[in-house]
């Protein structure tokens, strides 16, 4: 009985075995696919959140990245920030282009290793423009057209139909691009033209032909930080929060204390900086540059002269450009912010007859009017009409003795001998004018 006991235990020891090194063998053969969604506008946020769905693929020793892209464009140099990212991962990339790649989607996704698009899918219209919406400079043209080029020669496609996307000179009339209008692929199209490795109705076909239906499927979605940092750097966004907190100071420097609107401009300019060092763009030297200017500006009020307020406006104005990847939305993002602060400080001020409370505390805002009793020197009404000697010469001004007074005096401009009579005429102030009383005898 207990040799069968054992027999038992030692049977169940080894199946346990073989079952753990088994499963162990089985899974170590097992292929790992990421997959990566690209959607809504290419930002530098997105550049950020790409970044770690590689590096964390990378980490894993995945076989395959899938990208799905649905997207409409977006910032240049984000795509091409995304697009050497893809180049240089040892892992193999493929662009799923699940509703549209335009623009800036379009490199992105000429840059993964295949492309493969559903039946509704399109893919390509990617002109360069600027953050205005204005055709970008031909410098600009001729690098994108460049890089469209070099993204589609790099994975041996023909690299006239990638041009084709940015260029509305080259004639491809066969896909409805002639002359003068930019090229957008059809899954039909794309896959004639080689851009497309094939056209699959969904996700599982697609596994299906990558042969990794059976593999270890792993998503990576954005976290809500890299979702709220995607939002606070999208080119619309910026100008608004810039805006807002433009407004929100000059609406505090009319409240008393500190309140509601200083809290929303605070916060705006918090958001700024919080979105653009979540996506990447920046350092905390610009944070700490902003906050370095804002207490030079605030020395300014206490300690006047003008270089050290000078100094800090240019800090804070250094801080927001150091802290975007493009000058000229920054630029443009500022002048919207600015002239904006500047009508609603005009409106407040003309329109409400609003007074500034900020500075009461500052600057000495009392004046000693005359109305309220104030005078810089006596008024010496009591003289006109007296009669008096001129113990000076007056020239026309002198000394005179009047009511046993020795009183400064002016003449009407007439010159006055020492020891003349005199009568005063006028009294201005301090002023007393004097006209000589000619001798009876």
């Amino acid at each position: 009985m207990k040799i069968c006991r054992y027999l038992s235990v030692l049977l169940f020891g080894l199946l346990f075995t073989m079952s753990y090194f088994g499963g162990a063998t089985v899974s170590a053969n097992e292929k790992i696919v990421y997959h990566v969604p690209i959607e809504e506008t290419v930002e530098k946020g997105l550049t950020a959140f790409l970044e770690r769905a590689l590096t964390t693929a990378e980490a894993a020793d995945a076989d395959l990245v899938v990208f799905e892209v649905n997207t409409p464009g977006g910032a240049v140099d984000a795509a091409g920030e995304i697009a050497k990212l893809l180049a240089d991962s040892p892992i193999k990339t493929v662009a799923y282009v699940n509703n549209r790649a335009l623009s800036a989607g379009a490199y992105i996704s000429l840059s993964a290793d295949e492309i493969y698009m559903v039946p509704s899918a399109t893919m390509g219209s990617a002109a360069v423009i600027d953050s205005t919406g204005n055709a970008a400079s031909k410098k600009a043209q001729s690098y994108w057209l460049a890089a469209m080029k070099t993204a589609a020669e790099q994975n041996g496609r023909d690299p006239i139909y990638a041009q084709a996307m940015a260029d509305v000179d080259i004639d491809l009339p066969e896909y409805g691009a002639e002359k003068g209008k930019l090229l957008t692929f059809t899954a039909e199209q794309a896959k004639k033209a080689g851009y497309s490795e094939g056209t699959v109705s969904g996700k599982a076909e697609l596994y299906s032909i990558l042969g990794v239906e059976d593999a270890d499927i792993r998503s990576i979605e954005e976290s809500f930080p890299e979702k709220l940092a995607r939002f606070l750097t999208n080119p619309i966004v910026v100008p608004i929060l810039l805006t807002i907190a433009g407004i929100g100071i000059v609406m505090e420097l009319f409240s008393p204390g500190f309140g509601i609107p200083g809290v929303i401009g605070i916060t705006s300019l918090v958001l700024f900086f919080y979105g653009h060092l979540v996506a990447g763009i920046t350092g905390y030297e610009s944070l700490a540059m902003f906050i370095i200017g804002v207490i030079l500006v605030l020395i300014e009020f206490f300690i006047p002269g003008g270089i050290i307020g000078l100094f800090g406006f240019t800090a804070v104005v250094g801080s927001l450009f150091l802290a975007t990847g493009d000058p000229v939305h920054m630029t443009i993002s500022l002048l919207i912010a600015v002239t904006v602060s500047i009508l609603v400080f005009i409106l407040l001020v003309k329109v409400f007859g609003k007074q500034m409370k900020f500075f009461r505390k500052m600057i000495l805002t009392d004046a000693t009017k005359t109305e309220q009793g104030y005078v810089s020197n006596p008024n010496r009404l009591d003289l006109l009409g007296a009669e008096g000697k001129a113990l000076t010469d007056l020239r026309p001004s002198g000394t005179a003795l009047v009511k046993e007074e020795r009183v400064d005096v002016v003449t009407e401009g007439s010159f006055i001998s020492k020891g003349s009579t005199i009568i005063i005429v006028k009294v201005e102030g301090s002023r007393v004018v004097v006209r000589e009383i000619p001798d009876s005898n």
